[in-house]
């Protein structure tokens, strides 16, 4: 099984993943294998991002394990079982990107995407299984056993469209 554990950037994916790799799970980094692959494909400057031939990145992954995790936030649009979303609060995401020194422009890119639940939206477009966590005010190894409760059926909660931070669209900055 192919899980997608995606979400705008800043909201747990690495430290989570690592988690889980520490646990024995089998985890794939997107980004990492399709710059390795040289599936880099071009450059939107005025999005200050990289373009990836999702297609061909998809047919590069290799999960020799009953389980795998495809981490990253356009790991959804990849051929997965299901997609684990993981989400934050949109001032608290503004916050962490602005720690990581990125541009006001992308910050405001990122933290409107997640306001208005892009990358849930595009994940239920297309996959029957998806999920969110809040990872707001979670430490990354109570994220990754929320992960892990999910594959294991415990769903109570985490329902696509059970985090909604419609109300910050414009708030958080």
């Amino acid at each position: 099984m192919r899980v997608a554990l995606t979400g705008t950037p800043g909201t747990g994916k690495t430290s989570v993943a690592e988690i889980l790799a520490r646990r024995g799970y089998y985890v794939v980094h997107v980004s990492r294998l399709a710059e390795e692959r040289g599936l880099i494909v071009g450059f939107d400057a005025m999005r200050n991002a990289r373009e990836v031939d999702v297609g061909s990145l998809d047919r590069a992954v290799q999960v020799p394990a009953k389980l795998g995790f495809l981490v990253g936030h356009y790991a959804h649009l990849l051929s997965v079982t299901l997609a684990v979303v993981l989400r934050c609060h949109p001032q608290t995401l503004a916050k962490r990107l602005r720690n990581r020194g990125w541009p006001d422009a992308k910050i405001r890119e990122n933290v409107e995407a997640e306001a208005i639940d892009v990358i849930t939206q595009e994940a239920v477009a297309r996959l029957p299984f998806v999920y969110e966590i809040d990872t707001t005010d979670l430490l990354p190894e109570q994220t990754a056993m929320m992960v892990v409760q999910i594959l294991q059926g415990r769903l109570a909660g985490h329902e696509a469209g059970s985090v909604d931070w419609s109300d910050e669209v414009l708030s958080w900055y």
